[in-house]
């Protein structure tokens, strides 16, 4: 006999399990980056910065988590998969905290015209956000198979094809989220950069 992980609900419904959480996540972001909710404190520049930093730090140690996931499974040491992947999916969570405060509180920092290399930063930053939101409903629904069935009943399931097409498009959404984040502190001067308060 099986053993049932997580709610029943999770278990019999993934798909509209995932269906909520993904329009509940992507009206939380939205809300945040173009309504005036005033649910967030009003943070100083210095913070925006200091949270930009965390994240991140972040966003390196989730693409470390997927990229040992994806080592693990591929090696069939399937207790480590899940917890390198649940690793993965809190750090998101946390980044997912920080970067609201960030945005909602405080603000962001934007390129200005003609600095160098401004279009290839743009469009990183672009490639990141659209793969970002287009990963949440992958993301959750192959969480919600792995929360909610054992590794054996899970070989009947959607998961390693979903998981796959979650974990690819997660992973690149950091790595240019990453890199984005770089040049914006490493390579463009002060002089180049504009603070600009709100989102919207």
């Amino acid at each position: 006999m099986s053993t049932v992980r997580g709610p029943q609900f999770a278990r019999e419904h993934p798909r509209a399990l995932t269906a909520v959480l993904t329009v509940v996540g992507y009206v939380v972001v939205v809300g945040t980056l173009y309504a005036d909710v005033g649910l967030y404190p009003t943070i100083a520049e210095s913070t925006v910065d200091l949270l930009a930093h965390a994240i991140s730090v972040v966003n390196t140690l989730t693409v470390a988590c997927l990229l040992a996931g994806i080592y693990w499974i591929r090696n069939d040491e399937v207790e480590k998969h899940r917890a390198a992947m649940l690793a993965a999916f809190s750090l998101i969570l946390l980044f997912l905290v920080m970067y609201l405060l960030k945005t909602g509180g405080g603000g962001r920092k934007e390129i200005i015209a003609g600095a160098p290399l401004r279009s290839l930063y743009l469009g990183m930053l672009g490639i990141h956000i659209v793969l970002s939101v287009l990963a949440v409903p992958f993301v959750l629904y192959a969480i919600t198979l792995g929360l909610t069935h054992t590794p054996t009943e899970l070989r009947d399931t959607a998961h390693a094809k979903v998981g796959r097409i979650a974990v690819s498009t997660w992973l690149v959404s950091l790595v240019l989220g990453v890199v984005a984040y770089l040049m914006l502190t490493f390579y463009y001067d002060p002089a180049q950069i504009e603070f600009v308060r709100g989102m919207a």
